[in-house]
């Protein structure tokens, strides 16, 4: 199985990144081909100018910094996101990686008139969070998870029909202990085998 790992995070020794190590080797031992997109490590820029903004329903962008990710994109039949939950939502960086890459005639394609948009993200099946946040869970869900719901219900619905999905998250990372953060690597590695 193809599996793009999009991982978005400025520091390179943070928790998230012990995430993604941990991600990668457990996909790889699998046997699964696993590509790394790091978000902060190659510089994105997540900023969607003016001028693509003024064509974004008509063609895709046309920035040639934009095709390795679109090609990514292509590529994968599964996409794990690793990341950091930042009020309540996803870091900056991943929105806007969202809002360029995930573009028409690259995930979809818009009707001519009146009706549905056409997925052209058929080919991934599975779709994985991991993430950590400071807020406990109880929170999290009175606030809605927005980060969650964007990813898992929205970007998911472009994904295949039967598209299989998991959220798994370290909440009260703020308040986190050695302890608690090697238990998480666990929950980590026992999800990502049966992923």
């Amino acid at each position: 199985m193809r599996v793009l790992v999009v991982y978005c995070h400025p520091v390179p020794e943070s928790y998230c990144a012990a995430i993604r190590d941990t991600a990668i080797e457990v996909l790889t031992r699998r046997g699964w081909d696993v590509r790394l997109l790091d978000l902060y490590a190659e510089n994105f820029d997540p900023v969607m100018s003016c001028e693509e903004r003024r064509f974004y329903n008509d063609r895709a962008p046309e920035d040639p910094a934009l095709k390795p990710h679109f090609d990514l994109l292509m590529w994968a039949e599964a996409i794990l996101f690793i990341y950091p939950t930042w009020w309540y939502g996803l870091p900056a960086m991943l929105k806007g990686w969202f809002d360029r890459v995930w573009a028409t005639d690259i995930a979809f394609k818009l009707p001519a008139g009146k009706g549905r948009i056409t997925s052209l993200m058929r080919h991934v099946t599975k779709v994985g969070v991991i993430t950590t946040c400071g807020a406990p869970t109880w929170w999290s869900v009175v606030v809605g998870q927005p980060g969650r719901k964007t990813i898992l219900r929205g970007m998911r619905a472009l994904c295949a029909t039967r598209c299989k999905t998991f959220f798994l998250a370290h909440y009260l990372m703020d308040s986190s202990t050695p302890k608690t953060r090697a238990a998480f690597l666990g929950k980590v590695r026992a999800k990502l085998e049966r992923f």
